[in-house]
C-alpha cells in the first residue's frame, strides 16, 4: 500500500521529471537506443505480415495446397524412347492420380486456348461487336479448387453440361461491357466462339486473389471444348487441391512418379513433367514471414538491451551525482524503499517511453508504406501490421527489463549512508 503511495504521489514524479531534465542531451541519446530498438522490430515485423496478407490476398479464393501439373519433354531416353518425347496428359489420369494418391482431394483436366501457349485465344463475336479472350474447357470440380463468384441469375459449368457435350458457356464481366449493350441482361443470349453458338449461362465476376484468370476469360465444358478443337482425351494440364493435412511438397513428388508410371517416363526424368505447386509457395512465404518476424524480434531486442543498459548507466552516473541529495532524503526520513522505488520509476519511465515512441514512429512508418502500396493491386503486398499482442509483450518485456535495469542503481542510492552522503562535496 505504501509502494502505491509513493507510485502516485506527485512528489516523486516532479522529482523524477528534474533528475531527467538536469541532463536532457545524455537522456535523450540513451533513450534513444531504446527506441530504436522497438522501431526496428515494428517496421521489420509489419514488413514481413504486409508480404504474408499480400500473398494471401493474390491467392485467397485459391485451395492453400493446390497443385497445376502439365507435360513437357522427356530429358533421358527410357524403355525404348528417346529423349525430347512430349508424354501427352490424358482425361483418364485424373481418375488414375485420384485412386492412387489419398491425399489428393479434387482433380480438374483444364484445357485452354489464349493463354500458356495453349494457341491462339479463339475470335468471340456477337451482332456487330467482336473480341478475342482467353478460353478454357473446364468441369465442375474446376470450382471446388477455384472459388468462382457468379452473378446473380446465371451458374458454371455443371455435370450434366460437361456429360451432354452441351454449347454453354460462361463469360468475364469484361466479356459483357464489350459484346453486349449496356443493361442488357446476358443470361440467355448466344455468343459465336470459333463460328460455333454458345447459350451464356452464366456471368463470372473478377475477384483479386482468384489466381491466374481475367475478367474477360470464357469458361466451357470440357468435353464440349475437346470435340471444338479435336482434342479427343488430350489434356493441356491437371489443377488439384490437396487436403489441408498433406505436405503439397510429398503430393508432387508422388504425382509426378505415377505419371512417369503412366506415361513411361524414367524414374529420375525430373524435367518431363512442370509443376506449379502454390501449397509449396505458400509454405515457403509463411516461412520467410516467421523469418522476418524473429530476425525482427532478435535484432530489435538486442538494440533495447543495449538501449536499457545505457539507461541503467544514466541512472547510476545521476545516483553518483545526487549523493548529497539523496542523503538528505534518508536523514530526513525517507526510508530505504521509497528511494529505491523512485530510481526504479525512473528506470522504468525512460523505458516505456522510448518504447511508446518506438512504436509510435514504427506505426507511421508502416502507414506509410501501406499508403504507397494500397493501390498496387497486382503487388503482392497489403496492410503491413504488428498485431497488438505482439507490440504488448514487446512493452511488457521493455517495461521488465527497465525494472531489472533500475535494481542495479536503486541498490546503489540506499546503500548510501546518510552520514556519509551529506559530508560529500
Amino acid at each position: 500500500m505504501n509502494s502505491l503511495k509513493i507510485i502516485f504521489d506527485f512528489d516523486t514524479w516532479q522529482e523524477i521529471f528534474e533528475s531527467i531534465s538536469k541532463n536532457k542531451t545524455r537522456t535523450i541519446i540513451t533513450v534513444i537506443g531504446v527506441l530504436w530498438g522497438i522501431f526496428i522490430y515494428i517496421v521489420l515485423a509489419g514488413a514481413a505480415k504486409g508480404l504474408d496478407n499480400g500473398f494471401e490476398r493474390q491467392f485467397r479464393n485459391i485451395a492453400m495446397n493446390s497443385i497445376g501439373v502439365w507435360a513437357q519433354r522427356t530429358s533421358l531416353p527410357f524403355a525404348g524412347f528417346k529423349k525430347g518425347r512430349n508424354p501427352k496428359l490424358k482425361f483418364k489420369d485424373a481418375a488414375v492420380l485420384k485412386e492412387r494418391i489419398p491425399g489428393i482431394q479434387f482433380i480438374t483436366p483444364r484445357n485452354v486456348r489464349g493463354v500458356f501457349d495453349g494457341g491462339p485465344p479463339p475470335l468471340v463475336v456477337r451482332g456487330n461487336k467482336s473480341e478475342s479472350y482467353a478460353l478454357y474447357g473446364d468441369t465442375p470440380e474446376y470450382a471446388r479448387i477455384v472459388a468462382k463468384k457468379i452473378y446473380d441469375g446465371g451458374r458454371f459449368i455443371n455435370e450434366k453440361d460437361v456429360e451432354l457435350e452441351r454449347k454453354v458457356c460462361v463469360i468475364g464481366e469484361r466479356t459483357v461491357k464489350e459484346l453486349f449493350e449496356p443493361n442488357e441482361n446476358p443470361i440467355g443470349e448466344n455468343i459465336r466462339i470459333n463460328q460455333t453458338y454458345f447459350k451464356v449461362i452464366g456471368v463470372h465476376k473478377f475477384v483479386q486473389g482468384g489466381g491466374f484468370e481475367s475478367d474477360g476469360d470464357i469458361f466451357i465444358p470440357f468435353t464440349t471444348f475437346n470435340k471444338m478443337y479435336n482434342y479427343g482425351e488430350r489434356v493441356n494440364f491437371f489443377f488439384l487441391a490437396a487436403y489441408d493435412s498433406e505436405d503439397p511438397v510429398k503430393i508432387e513428388a508422388q504425382i509426378e512418379q505415377t505419371l512417369q508410371r503412366i506415361h513411361q517416363v524414367s524414374p529420375k526424368d525430373d524435367e518431363a513433367f512442370g509443376f506449379i505447386n502454390l501449397g509449396e509457395i505458400f509454405g515457403k512465404m509463411i516461412g520467410f514471414s516467421k523469418g522476418m518476424t524473429f530476425l525482427s524480434l532478435v535484432v530489435g531486442l538486442a538494440t533495447i538491451f543495449a538501449g536499457v543498459i545505457g539507461i541503467g548507466n544514466i541512472l547510476l552516473i545521476s545516483v553518483k551525482e545526487r549523493t548529497k541529495e539523496l542523503g538528505i532524503r534518508r536523514a530526513l526520513g525517507a526510508t530505504p524503499s521509497e528511494v529505491k522505488i523512485q530510481i526504479i520509476l525512473e528506470s522504468v519511465f525512460l523505458t516505456f517511453v522510448s518504447g511508446v515512441l518506438g512504436i509510435v514512429l514504427g506505426a507511421l512508418v508502416l502507414a506509410g508504406i501501406n499508403a504507397a502500396t494500397s493501390g498496387l493491386t497486382d503487388y503482392p503486398y497489403t496492410n503491413p501490421t504488428v498485431p497488438i499482442p505482439y507490440v504488448l509483450g514487446v512493452l511488457f518485456v521493455i517495461i521488465t527489463l527497465g525494472t531489472l535495469i533500475g535494481l542495479i542503481p536503486a541498490q546503489r542510492a540506499v546503500s548510501i549512508k546518510p552520514i556519509e552522503a551529506l559530508r560529500e562535496e
